[in-house]
């Protein structure tokens, strides 16, 4: 069977301060690191990390937000304490309602403004009942108004 790893390419002001963060976040140096440029080959999870130094940056662009979906709560508490001894400034939220899922999550933001969580579902719908049959017209699907998504 075929292996699959995800890949990401970030552009960031500073590869240097990006390299200190990402390898706070995730416990690893990068495998391959040169001037303007860095890369992280990550095993758990499964990621080709890859930092582009770029001469501008668009402030979140239409990037919502990374994540890490881990087994369990003990994970998460593993997270928090790793964030936690590496001084990264992290913000935990527990038995929170997000994205019709009930999770446990740590957020970290890396220099450039990337926001990263590592979660558990533990609930996976909290609204089954609202499941919309992908044929309805979206006229005809109720409002989201005040059901934000991890912001």
């Amino acid at each position: 069977m075929t292996t699959f790893k995800t890949h990401v390419a970030l552009r960031v002001a500073d590869v240097e301060k990006s390299v200190t963060f990402y390898q706070a976040m995730f416990g690893v140096a990068p495998v391959k690191y040169k001037v303007g440029y860095a890369k992280f080959d990550l095993q758990h999870p499964a990621l080709n990390l890859t930092l582009n130094e770029a001469q501008t940056i668009q402030p979140q662009g239409t990037l919502s937000h990374l994540g890490v979906q881990v087994g369990s709560i003990q994970d998460v508490q593993a997270a928090i304490q790793q964030f936690a001894e590496a001084g990264l400034n992290l913000f935990e939220e527990k038995n929170t309602d997000c994205c019709y899922a009930l999770q446990d999550k740590v957020w970290v933001t890396d220099p450039d403004g990337n926001r990263w969580e590592v979660f558990v579902v533990k609930v996976a719908d909290t609204t089954p009942e609202e499941n919309i049959d992908v044929s309805t017209p979206r006229s005809a699907m109720p409002s989201a108004a005040g059901k934000s998504c991890c912001t």
